[in-house]
């Protein structure tokens, strides 16, 4: 689950380091004569258009060496217990990684880049060997980056414990137990480490984020706090590369990446609630473990076929949780959720075995690009894997409301027949589109379909030089068939998805 922290780093933008009495956080301004001059002193010259609350300096040398914290807040997740009636775990329910299956990660750019499933991995080539044609700034991060990988547990560990000790407040944005939020942090790290010197799509991915961390009571001035502490933490661990100079290129990063996000959410407050309240009209379980979830919000909710949106439940507050829409937007304003529950899984569990029509949910803002281009004729090649389903579905709907009549060419996974828990539907969809065609996959037992794994199957099929493709399921499933898409000669640029790094937990 995505935090209410900030956890990307950005191009050269503020100040930092040892830029005399300027904060961290304050607003950029142009350099003034005095300033000190020189690569890793390069700012924008454009001031944010809204100011960050400044906060005080590290330090530097021994002064930036912060004590470790108490034994006992080391792991924070267990650092307190929930309050009494705030969605704590029941008696003897320890806190266990959630893995849901077809959880849908918030929208990262390059969704078609598939990286392998580790948090700093990247290929044989590694991420962090020197760019000759990176920033200065970007270096010193990247460096950085690679000296904590190896440790990068118990440095995210350490930040969350300084950020919960100096600053307890914040510890009632997070969730009660902090398991599957640990990693998330180092995770849009390595996204923003790769994107430290492309500021248009930085800006949009953060500006996402900032918009969905409105849902858990983020304010401008958390984001110091959280600052500090990164900071802290890179400090104490990164002993080998960090200096006064890399810790310039952290802070101005930084200063970029709050900026950012606190502009997009404050854009973001005039036009939308930070979340929708929905309450539950409809629950079909269609098989022992899957359910679909009819919600009714209680204000128009704006999304498009093939978004998700992440869903809390009153079970479990603070925890939320990604799914797909599974129907194009209706008249009736109503949305669906194809839902598994899969082994401690907290909140898919609840929605498929105790929610209840008349049970009130919460919901974040829709995210997500895999969506339909209608300005294009080219046919629609779509991958759909057990509840991955979900978004095909919606995507079918959206062609037939345009009436363009383009090719859709439908390929539906699972590992039996009876995994196939929405081929009824689709079945009749194709009947009632002459355009749309559906094949059923099957990779474990007899079935009446095609027998084998997914991206076996369509190459069986084609050509699709002429298809989009789109895919949705688990992480293996999504590597494996963008493999295979392009193996066959679709372009990265046509194969779309969200991105799957979040998704490396979930169950098929």
């Amino acid at each position: 689950m995505d935090a209410p922290t900030t956890t990307s780093s950005a191009g050269n933008d503020g100040t930092g380091g040892s830029s005399g009495d300027w904060g961290w956080f304050t607003p950029s301004r142009k350099r003034d004569e005095d300033a000190p001059q020189g690569p890793d002193q390069e700012a924008d010259r454009s001031a944010p258009s809204r100011p960050v609350s400044p906060i005080r300096p590290v330090g530097r040398g021994a002064e930036r060496r912060l004590p470790a914290p108490d034994p006992a807040p080391a792991r924070p997740e267990q650092s307190e217990p929930p309050s009494p009636g705030a969605g704590a775990p029941p008696a003897g329910d320890p806190p266990a990684r959630e893995g849901e299956e077809h959880q849908r990660p918030t929208e990262t750019p390059g969704a078609q880049d598939v990286r392998p499933a580790g948090l700093f991995s990247d290929g044989p080539a590694g991420l962090f060997s020197d760019d000759r044609t990176a920033s200065h700034d970007a270096v010193l991060i990247r460096r950085t980056m690679a000296e904590i990988e190896p440790i990068a547990d118990k440095v995210t560990s350490y930040f969350y414990a300084l950020l919960f000790v100096q600053h307890p407040y914040l510890r009632s944005l997070f969730p009660a137990a902090m398991d599957s939020q640990r990693d998330r942090l180092f995770r849009a790290l390595l996204t923003a480490a790769k994107l430290v010197d492309d500021v248009d799509i930085l800006t949009e991915y953060l500006s996402g984020l900032g918009r969905g961390h409105r849902k858990y009571g983020t304010r401008p001035e958390h984001y110091p706090a959280v600052g500090e502490c990164l900071i802290g933490a890179l400090t104490r661990y990164a002993t080998g590369t960090w200096s006064d100079e890399a810790e310039g290129a952290w802070v101005r990063a930084y200063t970029t990446i709050s900026q950012i996000m606190i502009d997009a959410a404050a854009e973001d407050e005039l036009r939308a609630p930070a979340w929708w309240q929905a309450e539950v009209v409809g629950h079909e379980l269609r098989t022992p473990d899957i359910a679909v979830v009819t919600v009714r919000p209680d204000q128009p909710y704006p999304f498009r076929a093939g978004q998700y949106t992440s869903l809390e439940t009153p079970w479990w507050p603070r925890v939320w949780r990604h799914y797909s829409f599974a129907s194009a937007p209706r008249a009736d304003g109503l949305l669906s959720f194809h839902v598994k529950a899969v082994p401690a899984g907290w909140v898919s569990s609840a929605l498929v075995h105790r929610a209840r029509p008349g049970d009130v949910i919460r919901l974040g803002p829709p995210a997500g690009k895999m969506t339909v281009d209608h300005s294009t004729d080219n046919g629609l090649l779509c991958l759909g894997g057990g509840t991955g389903i979900a978004p095909i579905k919606a995507l079918v709907e959206d062609v037939a409301e345009h009436g363009r009549n383009r090719p859709v060419e439908v390929f539906y996974g699972a590992r039996s027949d009876h995994d196939l828990y929405d081929i009824d539907t689709m079945l009749r969809l194709a009947q009632a589109h002459h355009w749309l065609s559906v094949r059923p996959v099957v990779s474990d037992g007899p079935t009446k379909g095609l027998s084998g794994r997914l991206p076996d199957a369509v190459r069986q099929y084609g050509p699709w030089n002429s298809y989009d493709a789109y895919l949705s399921g688990p992480p293996g499933m999504i590597r494996s068939g963008v493999d295979t898409l392009r193996g066959i000669g679709i372009p990265s640029h046509r194969i779309r998805h969200d991105a799957i790094e979040e998704l490396v937990t979930a169950g098929d």
